[in-house]
């Protein structure tokens, strides 16, 4: 996989952020990170991302704000939900057809949900 796609990862844990980063580089991506939603409807993330992973609560706008503002806008970039809430909470707000993942998740599920809403992105050897 080359260098160029980016993924960007909207979390305020910075220990997620930190962990997902390094796993996402170790396979290639360019890895753009935020603390915020509001900090990445901010930059240029939404319209240089091939996938956007993005935690459930968050200081000031939610992540299922920030989807709602994101296909308001008409960016249908993949998004997957990163939730320590209840899975079926999370569930009935997003819908069945927004991948999410429970937190804590290992790398295996991350790179398989991934491959799930864009096949082929991640290669594995």
């Amino acid at each position: 996989m080359s260098a160029e796609p980016e993924i960007s990862i909207v979390d305020d844990e910075a220990s997620v952020r930190q962990a997902v980063s390094s796993l996402l580089r170790s396979f290639g991506f360019k890895v753009k990170s935020y603390a915020s939603a509001e900090e990445f409807l901010s930059g240029a993330g939404a319209s240089s991302s091939v996938c956007i992973l993005a935690d459930v609560k968050m200081g000031g706008m939610s992540g299922i704000d920030l989807f709602r503002k994101l296909r308001s806008r008409g960016i249908e970039t993949p998004l997957i939900f990163l939730t320590a809430s209840s899975y079926d909470a999370v569930r009935a707000l997003v819908g069945p057809d927004v991948p999410m993942l429970q937190k804590p998740f290992e790398g295996e599920k991350l790179v398989a949900t991934m491959n799930s809403v864009i096949p082929g992105l991640i290669e594995l050897s």
